[in-house]
């Protein structure tokens, strides 16, 4: 029979240092601090289905994306109706917003979990990966964009991600953007025949697109084209000032006027965020205003700005070791005391919650219940059997300090009735050496 693999491009995420990197593991804590994070910043969560239908996406993300062109899981469904794994997420909000009839409010909303598109898996791109998104919707351009790049700002700090570099853009209001894009497509025609064919395309479908080309020739063609900057209102370039002068002493932020992000809906205001540590696919989140998302999927007029993170590459570049409560190793010596015994460890559980209790529930000896307590980096493994159960204490054996060394150091009793105070002690030294 043969073997039941996982699909290409789609991983699974086991904690407990299984894989080698431990990758999974800071996974899980980048995104147990993101949430802490948006709640912060008082946002609200918002779950909306990892299947839609097809066309949600080819009238948001746009016809000219790569995105829509090669990478959607689409497939027909029993009814031969055409549907999409999703493989972004402001879409699926905004389409929530129209169909619960609540688009004339605003909202701030955050969101996490998978995505998925059909592309070559590489080094940080994956075909199911995970995605943290943040929709303010309701609010005129201006204020809120402060918010957002205090989030990033905040984000990159929590996180200590190494070597952050904020990009910001403005793409022009209706008018500008259109005189851009004519005078830009103008000035390339003369070098069509030097374009690839994928630039050939977004020059006759989206001409911002070829901004972002990653060919080495195309932009080389681009460094005498007209700039967006020219073309931009006082007030648009005033907001770019603004945006860097408030942050540029928190983080290293600057105005590139090649950013033009790779979703079609983009208006307005644009940014990302990028570290030179991911190496060519440096961005590991990114976003923008898309005032007009909301009416073009048959809602209202609806003001808008959002961004996308990209969860693996900024799990990669976290630099801040996560504090849990101390982990604490409880072994049962005897199955004739199990029950009594478990029921002690139940009200630890219960009356303290600064520490994490490990019970040993599978059988072997007690050198090699202490071998794992020591391989799972417990401080202090709690040692009960039927003499200990008597005399109703507890033998206590120290296996790390404070600082998560390793502590040699002999083993002493507590009584059951002081080892909840006991315990509380030892979490308060540990995390108080942890700051």
């Amino acid at each position: 029979m043969d073997k039941i693999h996982s699909l290409r491009g789609m991983n699974d995420l086991i904690g407990q240092k299984v894989d080698k990197d431990n990758i999974s593991d800071r996974i899980f804590f980048t995104e147990k601090i993101l949430r802490n994070l948006f709640e912060n910043y008082c946002l609200s969560e918002i779950r909306t289905p990892a299947l839609e239908e097809e066309n949600l996406f080819k009238r948001s993300v746009g016809d000219s994306s790569d995105i829509v062109n090669k990478e959607l899981y689409s497939f027909l469904d029993k009814n031969e109706k055409r549907i999409t794994l999703r493989p972004e997420g402001t879409a699926g909000v905004i389409r929530s917003m129209i169909e619960k009839k609540i688009d004339g409010d605003s909202h701030r909303l955050w969101y996490l979990g998978p995505m998925w598109r059909y592309e070559r898996p590489q080094k940080g791109r994956f075909r199911q990966f995970y995605q943290a998104g943040v929709e303010i919707l309701g609010h005129k351009e201006g204020f809120v964009e402060l918010e957002m790049i205090s989030l990033i700002c905040s984000i990159n700090k929590r996180l200590g991600i190494r070597k952050p570099l904020i990009k910001i853009n403005h793409l022009g209001n209706k008018d500008s953007k259109k005189a851009f894009c004519k005078d830009l497509v103008d000035y390339l025609k003369p070098f069509s025949s030097k374009l690839d064919e994928k630039d050939l395309e977004r020059l006759n479908k989206n001409p911002l697109r070829i901004l972002d080309s990653k060919s080495s020739e195309t932009q080389s063609i681009l460094k005498n084209a007209p700039v967006i900057s020219d073309y931009l209102s006082k007030n648009s370039l005033n907001l770019l000032e603004l945006i860097k002068n408030t942050f540029s002493k928190d983080c290293d932020i600057e105005i590139d006027n090649t950013l033009v992000r790779g979703l079609d809906y983009y208006t307005g205001f644009v940014f990302e965020a990028t570290s030179s540590e991911l190496g060519a696919q440096d961005a590991y989140l990114g976003g923008g205003r898309y005032d007009n998302l909301c009416s073009q999927l048959g809602g209202k007029k609806l003001p808008a700005i959002g961004m996308a993170i990209g969860i693996e590459r900024l799990a990669s570049l976290v630099n801040t070791k996560e504090h849990n409560p101390p982990l604490i190793s409880f072994i049962i010596l005897s199955s004739k005391i199990e029950q009594k015994a478990y029921k002690i460890a139940h009200d630890l559980r219960l009356s303290n919650n600064k520490i994490n209790l490990d019970i040993h529930l599978s059988e072997g000896s007690l050198k090699s219940k202490l071998r794992r307590a020591s391989k799972n980096n417990a401080y202090y493994a709690l040692i009960i059997g039927e003499e200990e159960l008597k005399s109703r204490t507890i033998t206590v054996k120290p296996l790390l300090n404070v600082y998560g060394a390793p502590k040699e150091a002999k083993q002493y009793s507590v009584d059951l009735k002081d080892l909840d105070d006991f315990l509380k002690m030892i979490a308060l030294e540990i995390a108080y050496n942890h700051e």
